[in-house]
């Protein structure tokens, strides 16, 4: 019998894990909601040719096909199997993939159902993405996105309020981060100072790998998209200046002056209130996705050596690819996986109340175990967390189990309980006991519910 094992870049979750991922999720929905936005829901599944294209050649060949059904090979192309042409056979035997991020299925949402909703239209979605990116520490092939966007407006104030909403829900958290801010513009106009304006793409998707990879790499790879190896140094030269010194080397550029303008006008809002976290600009934040226009955003933290933990940015027409022209949208996205994983590496989850079941009862013969069952009954009623160990066991054998540390109390009832009516009430952490009447049990395990 072959060993159990799950694909790679996937992972179980314990029950503790479950509970400390769904506090980073109610986090984040809550603020959400605060905000205004509504939460909607997209398939799994969605048709290739709305994923394909939208994420440029290397997000391509990251998406997770999945084979037609049945007899697929039936209808696949002969010529490309016998030519081993992997493109063409895949179009031919598979039509549908797993959704590679929330933004390009949400274009499609808002184009099906345009007539349905009113613009502007702010949604939050919380669903798992795929992509069959190589696993490593942060970095997982199926993972939650926390997505939230709003299409129908080119008000800048919607990018300052996605910058709140990043600030509040990690100070929520209790994460320290950096929310660096960059401008699509203000790169097009460096590209175009550089003289590499028509190798945009190239120099774009090669700068957002400048954390990952040395300087003299990425050079490398622009000369690999077209670019000189002079032009590729210029470029970078320009992209390490700071926001001041930009000003003066875009200044015969209108299309970087214009992105300079609308950070500019960000800050008009920003500046206004009480912002917790650190916001940067960086003129080397460039977010590889195709779909970006103007203001971009990555978030990372600034006590844990870890990814971006949050990116975002706004997309001038991303509807315009399935027919809907001229609307504007803004979105960011946090990253589950690794805020979890950044919290977990900060023990922010050890100071968490959360998680425990309030109370196991424990009962010491079949008389006391039926009355149990009726007592956990009427808490669960009053919505107190409630188990019951399922046989009238050893006491010692029971007390084992309640103290795994899933159980904040230990009711114990045995005869003497049953006559008085008055509960034996054992905290498991510390061992205490006191003796409850049905109403002081409920008032006690009602406080820390």
């Amino acid at each position: 019998m072959s060993k159990p094992t799950i694909p790679k870049g996937t992972r179980d979750f314990l029950p503790h894990e479950v509970v400390r991922r769904d506090h980073i999720f109610s986090t984040i929905r809550e603020v959400f909601r605060r905000y205004g936005y509504q939460g909607i829901s997209t398939p799994v599944m969605e048709s290739l040719s709305t994923l394909t294209g939208k994420y440029g050649d290397e997000g391509d060949q990251l998406l997770f096909k999945v084979l037609n059904n049945g007899d697929y090979l039936a209808k696949a192309n002969p010529n490309a199997l016998d030519a081993r042409d992997s493109s063409a056979v895949t179009s031919s035997i598979s039509k549908r993939g797993l959704r590679y991020d929330l933004t390009v299925p949400f274009a499609r949402y808002v184009v099906m159902h345009q007539n349905d909703i009113q613009l502007p239209f702010k949604r939050y979605a919380i669903e798992p993405v795929w992509r069959a990116d190589r696993p490593q520490k942060g970095r997982y092939q199926e993972f939650y996105q926390c997505d939230v966007d709003v299409v129908g407006s080119d008000s800048l104030m919607y990018e300052a309020e996605l910058i709140q909403i990043y600030d509040e829900v990690f100070s929520t958290l209790d994460l320290n981060v950096e929310i660096k801010v960059n401008h699509r513009k203000v790169l097009a106009g460096i590209a175009e100072i550089a003289g590499i304006g028509n190798h945009f793409s190239t120099f774009a998707v090669a700068i957002d790998k400048l954390d990952k990879l040395p300087r003299d790499k990425v050079i490398e790879e622009m000369q690999r998209g077209g670019i000189s190896e002079s032009s590729a140094t210029r470029a970078l030269e320009l992209i390490s200046k700071g926001r001041s010194d930009l000003s003066d080397v875009l200044r015969t550029s209108e299309v970087g002056m214009e992105g300079l303008r609308e950070l500019d006008s960000l800050h008009v809002y920003l500046d206004k209130i009480n912002i917790q976290n650190k916001i940067l600009f960086d003129a080397t934040l460039a977010r590889g996705l195709s779909y970006y226009t103007g203001c971009i955003f990555e978030v990372k933290s600034t006590d844990v050596n870890m990814g971006s933990i949050g990116g975002g940015g706004r997309y001038a027409d991303l509807t315009g690819i399935f027919g809907l022209k001229g609307v504007s949208g803004v979105g960011i996205s946090f990253g589950a996986e690794r805020i979890y994983d950044v919290m977990e590496e900060l023990n922010l989850f050890d100071s968490l109340q959360i998680g425990q079941i309030t109370a196991i009862i424990l009962a010491f013969d079949q008389d006391s175990h039926e009355h149990g069952f009726v007592l956990a009954s009427k808490l669960r009623k009053l919505d107190i967390a409630t188990d019951i160990y399922p046989e009238a066991a050893k006491f010692k054998k029971q007390m084992k189990y309640a103290g795994n540390g899933t159980y904040r109390y230990a009711i114990l009832i045995g005869s003497e309980e049953l006559s008085t009516q008055v509960y034996t009430v054992k905290e498991l952490s510390s061992g205490d006991q006191q003796k409850c009447t049905l109403d002081q049990l409920i008032e006690l395990l009602q406080s820390v519910s």
